[in-house]
């Protein structure tokens, strides 16, 4: 976890260059209405992923503790309902912020999904927010209701490619989009064996290797492709702690543009985590001679 100002210093380095751009393709203001913000907008982002750096479970929780452990280093921190609605003004900013911290392609890529539900399966027909965004899927875990995450991650635990997409969509259907840029080697589980994809990759200088079904014939790998397809864990732990440290998945939200802000800050706050899942090559070559 980086120091508050250390954190801070990276996301307005970001957000200066990223006004000014920004601010050239906006329309003109004719009226401003509503209350003036009295954050910045590298204040506003500092503060989200600060949250999904800490061990609160809860925003709420988490701003209200803020609010009198950092007040010395945001002053004109707002009341938690208006920060709340200051939230959305991030949405672009955090989503052009995560582009510009992807990992660098190594040849080496682990692909996988994981479940992003949006409220409890009891409570499904009940659910107004995302009504007609969110669908119903099926993972190893069981029914959920809500999003995929879908993921590309390097050897080094860096995120290479994300897309998020309704429930109820087929991990093959998005993996060539998903893995448009990227080359090498790709490895993925069961859910991505299809030979149309694995054509397709081809072409594009992407290898697929995947696992096998109990009902398909063992295909001829190298001793290094067998060790890396088992090291396909890697993304698992990703999404394991996307989920319960960066906090990334809950069933409290009450805006659609809020969950996605929630999404793309947890997202951010795990490419500033300093200590990623990793591969360990040296060790690995020790094993295999």
């Amino acid at each position: 976890m980086l120091d508050l100002t250390t954190l801070f210093c990276l996301v307005d380095d970001f957000c200066q260059n990223f006004e000014l751009q920004w601010n050239k393709k906006l329309l003109p203001h004719i009226s401003s209405r509503g209350p003036k913000c009295s954050l910045n907008l590298s204040e506003i982002i500092t503060i989200l992923i600060l949250f999904h750096q800490s061990n609160y479970r809860t925003f709420k929780h988490f701003y209200f503790n803020f609010k009198e452990t950092f007040l010395e280093a945001f002053p004109r921190l707002p009341s938690y309902n208006r920060f709340v609605e200051l939230k959305q003004r991030a949405f672009v900013p955090l989503f052009a912020y995560l582009l510009s911290r992807k990992g660098e392609i190594t040849g080496i890529s682990f692909i996988d999904a994981t479940s992003i539900a949006v409220c409890k399966n009891k409570r499904i027909t009940r659910n107004k927010v995302f009504k007609g965004l969110a669908k119903r899927g099926k993972t190893t875990a069981g029914w959920f209701y809500g999003f995929k995450l879908h993921l590309i991650v390097n050897d080094k635990g860096e995120i290479l490619s994300f897309l998020l997409t309704p429930g109820n969509i087929s991990d093959v259907k998005v993996a060539e989009i998903l893995s448009k840029g990227i080359f090498g080697k790709l490895y993925g589980d069961k859910g991505y064996i299809s030979n149309s994809l694995f054509k397709k990759l081809y072409k594009q200088g992407l290898e697929l290797f995947t696992t096998f079904r109990s009902n398909m014939k063992n295909k001829f790998l190298s001793l290094g492709d067998k060790v890396l397809l088992r090291k396909r864990s890697i993304i698992e732990t990703v999404n394991d702690q996307l989920k319960n440290i960066s906090q990334i998945e809950h069933s409290r939200h009450r805006s659609v543009t809020n969950f996605f802000v929630n999404l793309l800050a947890g997202l951010v706050a795990y490419t500033h985590q300093q200590k990623k899942p990793s591969i360990n090559f040296k060790n690995q070559l020790t094993t295999c001679s």
